[in-house]
């Protein structure tokens, strides 16, 4: 279980996690879907954490999409976000091929380490919530809890990571119920 008193950050995956994740990416607004419920979980943090975002975000370097495409996404999340009440306090994003060999994507830790600088956070402090195998190990290779939803990629995950010592939850709304 994980001890909240203690923690300041709360950073979350995108894709899988706030909204609905896609094979065939996410390469516009008009398919960024919220995941029932995990706006309403986002609004509930606000009050306790600073609520941040890191996501791989490969379709970029694939050319699906561009940085002003992301761009409108993460407006159209902001949007959909204020009208719950809730907010992102930051947002960090690999916009890399995976063969590019570069040092913010996941599992590498590096996303991780600048919100953490961002908001002047210990790896005690920070709680990263995932879908992916790669969440899981970004968070190991950062030193932070983790927890693995099982939005998104999160049922597929749990059988990779099998034996794994794990705090698992259905979803967001399920791990604010948790804190309450």
């Amino acid at each position: 279980m994980i001890d909240w008193a203690n923690k300041k950050v709360i950073i979350l995956d995108r894709d899988g996690v706030i909204n609905h994740d896609s094979d065939a990416y996410v390469k516009s607004a008009d398919e960024w879907l919220p995941i029932a419920g995990s706006l309403a979980a986002i609004a509930a943090l606000n009050s306790r954490f600073r609520v941040a975002i890191a996501t791989n975000q490969s379709g970029i370097g694939r050319g699906f999409y561009d940085e002003s495409v992301l761009d409108d996404m993460h407006q159209k999340m902001a949007a959909l976000l204020d009208e719950q009440g809730g907010h992102i306090d930051h947002i960090e994003f690999c916009p890399h091929h995976p063969d590019d060999g570069c040092d913010c994507r996941k599992p590498k830790p590096t996303m991780l380490k600048r919100i953490a600088e961002t908001f002047s956070a210990t790896t005690d402090e920070v709680v990263f919530i995932g879908d992916s195998k790669s969440d899981f190990e970004c968070a190991e290779n950062f030193g932070c809890d983790f927890i693995l939803v099982l939005t998104g990629k999160g049922l597929k995950t749990l059988d990779k990571l099998a034996g794994k010592d794990l705090v698992v939850a259905h979803s967001m709304a399920k791990i604010v119920e948790e804190i309450a």
